[in-house]
This record gives structure tokens, C-alpha cells and sequence, in this order.
């Protein structure tokens, strides 16, 4: 994905949150319940979210699974359990246990977590098994296991979207380059395109870090992540993208000052780069506050018009006056 769609999906989707639009998985907590506030309701009706993370897996298993889930989704659970059930692996049981919801789900959860109590993918469907059972303060003891069992994986990135369901943007805030790598690595398969930069990576090159930075973390490689653009920043000390990238990258939900207090004072020492505001109003969007997040897009805007985030943060500006945020 070139930097400029990345940018777009970017505006997208933080821009529909910010106004209050039913996104993603924030959504399974409701107000009251919030950090287990509530710890036994009535089961829930439906069935849980299948959130299982196949990354760049491209084996026929993979491939198989993933079908699975699209069933699953598209509420053939019969058909997705027999795909399932081909299969011994911790996603595949986690599936085949949630395809027969509720008939005995909650305790193959429970053997399952017992078998592989340091997965954070256990732990996260764990805890939707426990919420969808009605046992919000279980499932929050489950979810913030999740959070901190692995937490270089999206499950802990999901995790903690559910235990800040004050936080209107499901995810972490992405960092938006105003490069991309080579066209040559950019047309290979995801996987290809991977290890090209990792192994770019490897190089006392600061770019070529930053980049990797981004792929992972649209992998939901968080910590990985915040370790390239660290390593970015020690490189190229002087370069606003590398200093914004390792602040970006210290976002979590729990502690977003992590963020903020390298990124913030970024203002001061880069007056002129539109990287600074820019990502001021994106983090600012996951905190909700989209009347500080428009006035930093602003300032990013009028710093440079004419440059990719400069554009995006004119047509991020557009989205959200299009859908009457405040």
C-alpha cells in the first residue's frame, strides 16, 4: 500500500469513529460495563466475534481457516465447524469451540487456555466466551491477561480495545510515512514484501527502519514496531519522521501520555514539519478529541498544502466536517 492510500485508510476509518459510527469490536462493551463495572448479566444473545490473526500465512491450512471465519461471519457456523474441525491447531479449536456456540464453548475456552495459558489468543476469546456467557468481570480478568501475555500480537491490540471501550478507535494510531519503499519490493506478494524490508531493514538505515516500522504494525506488531522506530530515531535524530514515528510508536491505550510527551514538545524543535501536527490530530482522534485533533490537522495543513500529509490532512478536515463532528 503506497503511503497515500495508507494516509486515506487512515482518515477513513479514525474519522468515522471520531463522529460516533459503530466500529469494530469497540463496540461489544456497553456503558456501564465498562472495566468490568458489572460482573454478571444475562448471556448475551448471538454469538461471539471470532477475532482469529492468520498474519501473512499463505499455507493451506491458513487458507482453510480463513474461509472458516468468513463462514463464520456470514453465520454459517455448521459449515465453518466442519472446516474447523479438520484441524488440531490452537486457532482452528478456538474456531470449531466458537462454531457450536454455546453448546460446551465456554469450557473448551477453558481447556484451552489451560493447554496454552501464555496465548494471548486463548486469553482474548476467553474473554469473549465469558462476556457472551454474561461473566463481564471474567472476561475482563481474561482480556487483560491477553493485553500482557504477548503483547507483540494483535490479540493484545484487541484486548486492550476492549478494555478501553472509551476509546473511540478500534486499534493503535498508525504512523503515516511520506515515503514508501522501492516500487520493485512494493509489487511483491505481502510475504515477499516482508522480509525485503526486514532485511532492508538490518541496515544502518533509518528509512528503510521506518518503513519496516509501518508494516508491522499493520501486522499488529506493536512492540516490534515501536522498537524499528526507536532505532529510527537514534539514527536520524534530526529527522522529524523518524523523531514522530518513535513517539507514535509508544501509543498504547492504557498509558497514551507514553505518546504524547515525546511527540508534543516534537512542536517546538520541528516549528515547520507537518509530520508533528499531523500525527498530534491523529493520536488525539483515538483519545476522541476531535476539537483539538481538527486544530492540529489544521496546522498541518497550512504548514504544507502541497505535501502528501499536508493533502490528507486537507481531505481529513473534509471527512470530518462531512459527517457533522464537533
Amino acid at each position: 500500500m503506497s503511503p497515500r492510500a495508507r494516509v486515506t485508510v487512515v482518515v477513513v476509518v479514525a474519522a468515522c469513529a471520531a463522529a460516533g459510527a459503530a466500529v469494530g469490536i469497540t463496540l461489544l462493551q456497553t456503558r456501564g460495563e465498562e472495566r468490568g463495572a458489572v460482573g454478571v448479566t444475562k448471556p448475551r444473545k448471538g454469538f461471539p466475534p471470532l477475532l482469529l490473526d492468520l498474519g501473512l500465512r499463505a499455507d493451506p491450512q491458513a487458507a482453510a481457516l480463513r474461509r472458516a471465519s468468513v463462514l463464520y461471519d456470514r453465520g454459517k457456523r455448521t459449515a465453518a465447524s466442519r472446516i474447523f474441525d479438520r484441524y488440531g491447531s490452537l486457532d482452528a479449536r478456538i474456531g470449531a469451540a466458537f462454531s457450536r456456540w454455546p453448546d460446551g464453548s465456554l469450557d473448551r475456552l477453558k481447556q484451552l487456555v489451560v493447554a496454552a495459558p501464555k496465548s494471548s489468543t486463548a486469553q482474548l476469546h476467553l474473554g469473549l466466551a465469558y462476556y457472551w456467557s454474561g461473566r463481564t468481570a471474567d472476561a475482563v480478568a481474561a482480556w487483560r491477561i491477553a493485553e500482557s501475555a504477548q503483547p507483540d500480537t494483535p490479540a493484545a491490540v484487541h484486548a486492550s480495545d476492549l478494555l478501553h471501550p472509551s476509546l473511540p478507535i478500534p486499534g493503535l494510531p498508525p504512523f503515516a510515512p511520506s515515503f514508501g519503499p522501492p516500487a520493485a519490493v512494493a509489487r511483491l506478494r505481502p510475504a515477499e514484501e516482508l522480509a525485503a524490508l526486514a532485511r532492508a531493514a538490518r541496515r544502518p538505515d533509518a528509512r528503510a527502519k521506518l518503513l519496516y516500522g509501518v508494516a508491522l504494525q499493520r501486522l499488529g506488531r506493536r512492540v516490534s514496531a515501536e522498537r524499528q522506530f526507536a532505532a529510527a530515531a537514534r539514527l536520524a535524530p534530526d529527522d522529524p519522521e523518524a523523531r514522530v514515528a518513535a513517539a507514535v510508536g509508544r501509543f498504547t491505550k492504557a498509558h497514551p501520555e507514553r505518546a504524547f510527551s515525546r511527540l508534543g514538545p516534537l512542536v517546538r524543535v520541528f516549528p515547520h514539519a507537518a509530520t508533528v501536527r499531523f500525527h498530534l490530530g491523529v493520536l488525539l482522534l483515538w483519545l476522541g478529541d476531535v476539537k483539538k485533533a481538527r486544530a492540529e490537522l489544521q496546522l498541518a495543513q497550512s504548514e504544507a498544502p502541497a505535501s502528501p500529509l499536508g493533502r490528507e490532512a486537507k481531505s481529513f478536515l473534509a471527512r470530518l466536517a462531512s459527517i457533522g463532528t464537533k
